[in-house]
């Protein structure tokens, strides 16, 4: 049988080497690749070409949920898993907006890791079971008209999710301009309509607005 072939991106080296121990004592099973942060994993499954990717929502330059995106763009036959420790409605609901299959509490890893990897090697998805019940009861409590708070959400496109979660982390114009490899002008361009779309005045405004959306832990 062909070997399933797993890339790992989490900021802590502690998490990456239990999920590593935990899935590759499974038969056939073998991490490709590990990444600390958001971009050097959309950059690993690039090269790599893994079957599943299981992400952290919480990681720097780039959020799993934006890595998730850019992964399912650039290698549609990866599924991605986003292992977390924020366990919301909305949290669930952007997971799978993203295009990821599947979604794992850290804490409940030593139950549920294994089943979900499982489930997505077979293209099936995996949401733990009190997950589900609570968007089910987030779905029903919407029912008589009131509007889920990620409706209301301003939003923001892909790109402008990366540069709030940079900005966010400190960097400079310059150093983004670097990162996403465009110019300063560009860059600072996108924060001025980045500003302007959320009406911010303030870098801490903004921050606060990125802790609040998962796009960086506080």
């Amino acid at each position: 049988m062909k070997a399933l072939r797993i890339l790992i991106a989490d900021d802590h080296e502690v998490v990456r080497r239990g999920v590593r121990v935990l899935l590759e004592g499974e038969a056939g099973w073998q991490v490709c690749a590990e990444a600390v942060n958001g971009r050097d994993a959309v950059e690993a499954a690039k090269r790599e070409q893994p079957h599943v990717a299981v992400l952290d929502i919480g990681m720097p330059e780039l959020n799993g949920l934006d890595a998730a995106r850019q992964i399912r763009h650039a290698v549609p036959a990866c599924e991605v898993l986003i292992l977390t420790l924020h366990e919301s409605e909305q949290v669930v609901r952007e997971v799978l907006s993203v295009g990821a299959l599947g979604y794992v509490l850290k804490s409940d890893a030593g139950r549920d890791l294994v089943a979900a990897v499982d489930a997505l090697r077979q293209h099936q998805p995996f949401v733990a079971s009190s997950v589900a019940d609570m968007v089910f009861r987030g779905y029903v409590d919407t029912r008589d008209g009131s509007v889920p708070t990620i409706a209301v959400r301003r939003t923001l496109t892909p790109r402008q999710r990366e540069i709030v979660q940079l900005l966010a982390e400190g960097k400079s114009n310059k150093e983004i301009a670097t990162i996403l490899s465009i110019s300063v002008k560009t860059a600072e361009t996108h924060r001025n309509n980045i500003m302007r779309a959320l009406d911010f005045h303030s870098m801490s405004e903004l921050v606060r607005y990125a802790v609040r959306n998962k796009l960086i832990e506080p």
